[in-house]
């Protein structure tokens, strides 16, 4: 079995190509499901943003399996894959495991180290569990991901330090007050930055906002959000001394706030201080109100430079990050390495089983005297010691599945505990359920069926 990632980002891919391959939240079950039916899949998640979209997929053959990806891309897309191919990407085993915890992480992200992408992740995988595309190799891999994705946050400043602009004005409103709960914000202008910075105020506490704008209908539909109200920019002036916080973006050629109207708002303030956020280009705030007491104000290059220099701060920190991904890649390895021998192990239970059973009830037929609970205590006390005299076989073969010559430590295992007979019956068994799914829906089972059977005929042309 091998891993493989086909996808694209922002990266590789304009908007315009990215918004044709959108999935919208109600489309993705029917994708997976589709995905799940495509040839060479055992395993497959679905991981759409506005900034990527991407197909992860255990297959049973790298090469020809990518092309099936492309396959169904093509299909469900509706589009030529000449018209796609140049922006995707595409990684295989490792390369892919390693993609999968950046992507986790947010190093992979256009804002290093947000922390949106992991709920992301973390839905997709959800969801494809919810509709069993996924099975033993995705389930383990991207849990482990999820989990990685949650230390590097807390273990790294990674995701710390403001990396937008409505959020540093929030950031630097926080060094000046502390708090926004007690405050009254004044929304001069009703564009997206402006809604942006008011929402991350918001859900910081500040919880009395006015709105203002060109067309009051504007404004009443900006103030709605916040449960605030929506005021006339004369309006919104002449009440200045009530604002905490003001947020600039209009779009005017002029100056929508002079220092002398400033200074007579300042005079009623009576030494409150004032933080006036001015996003527009051009200003909407004469600079010269900067140099009042008690007010303090910033532009939007003011912010931008906290921006950058957040932003080298996480870059730094993602050096740490890679090299917790290494250590996860390691851990993930060598968990791999012990899967292949999972039938083995089973088989070795399954023959220890019956054996105990079958001695248990020769014993039973000779002891026709004991009652039920000595029967109870005699059962687990045997079944105890047989469990104890496979333990140590059953770890040894794992720690060899890891080293260079596992296939030969596979037969040896086999042939000490003569597991020919169980290893052949498991392989009828996975054969037969297989037979019996496709019959039943004329699907191709997705998930453990198919790995188990998968394990069995790789575990079978080692034994040969």
């Amino acid at each position: 079995m091998h891993l493989i990632v086909v996808g694209l980002n922002y990266r590789t891919a304009p908007v315009e190509v990215r918004e044709r391959f959108a999935l919208a939240e109600g489309e993705l079950p029917q994708a997976l499901e589709s995905l799940k039916q495509t040839t060479g899949i055992l395993e497959g998640v679905i991981v759409g943003t506005c900034n990527r979209t991407e197909i992860y997929a255990v297959v049973d053959r790298l090469h020809l399996c990518g092309h099936y990806i492309r396959s169904f891309m093509e299909q469900w897309f509706q589009m030529e894959r000449e018209t796609f191919n140049s922006h995707l990407y595409i990684y295989e085993d490792d390369q892919a495991i390693e993609h999968l915890f950046r992507v986790a992480s947010g190093l992979d992200s256009m804002i290093v180290g947000e922390t949106q992408i992991l709920g992301q992740v973390k839905d997709a995988f959800q969801l494809a569990q919810e509709h069993q595309t996924t099975g033993t190799i995705f389930n383990r891999l991207f849990k482990q991901a999820v989990t990685f994705a949650k230390r590097a946050h807390s273990e790294t400043s990674i995701g710390e330090s403001a990396v937008s602009v409505s959020y540093a004005a929030v950031e630097l409103g926080r060094r000046i007050f502390g708090r926004f709960d007690d405050k009254t914000v004044f929304i001069i202008g009703a564009g997206k930055m402006s809604e942006l910075t008011a929402r991350h105020l918001y859900s910081d506490g500040a919880n009395r906002v006015f709105v203002a704008g060109r067309t009051i209908s504007r404004a009443q539909e900006l103030a709605v959000k916040f449960g605030g109200k929506a005021l006339t920019i004369d309006e919104a002036l002449a009440r200045l001394h009530e604002a905490d916080i003001v947020i600039s973006s209009t779009g005017a050629e002029k100056f929508v706030l002079e220092r002398q109207a400033l200074e007579t708002a300042m005079a009623r303030r009576k030494k409150k201080p004032l933080f006036l956020i001015d996003i527009a280009v051009p200003r909407d705030i004469d600079p010269g109100c900067g140099n009042l007491p008690n007010v303090f104000l910033y532009n939007i290059d003011d912010l931008e430079g906290i921006v950058e220099s957040n932003l080298d701060k996480r870059r730094q920190e993602a050096s740490a990050v890679e090299d917790m991904i290494e250590e996860e890649q390691e851990a993930y390895r060598e968990w791999y390495a012990t899967l292949g021998v999972s039938p083995l192990i089973r088989a070795l239970q399954d023959k220890a089983a019956a054996i105990h059973e079958a001695t248990l009830q020769s014993m039973l037929r000779k002891l026709p005297e004991l009652d039920e609970r000595e029967i109870k205590i005699i059962r687990k006390l045997t079944k105890s010691m047989v469990s104890q005299m496979i333990h140590e076989p059953i770890l040894r073969i794992k720690e060899l599945a890891a080293e260079k010559k596992s296939d030969e430590a596979m037969k040896l295992f086999v042939q000490l505990f003569s597991l020919h007979d169980e290893v052949a019956k498991l392989q009828a068994q996975a054969g037969a359920e297989r037979k019996s799914r496709k019959a039943a829906d004329l699907r191709e089972p997705s998930g453990t069926a198919r790995e188990l059977e998968s394990l069995l005929n790789q575990l079978a042309g080692a034994l040969q």
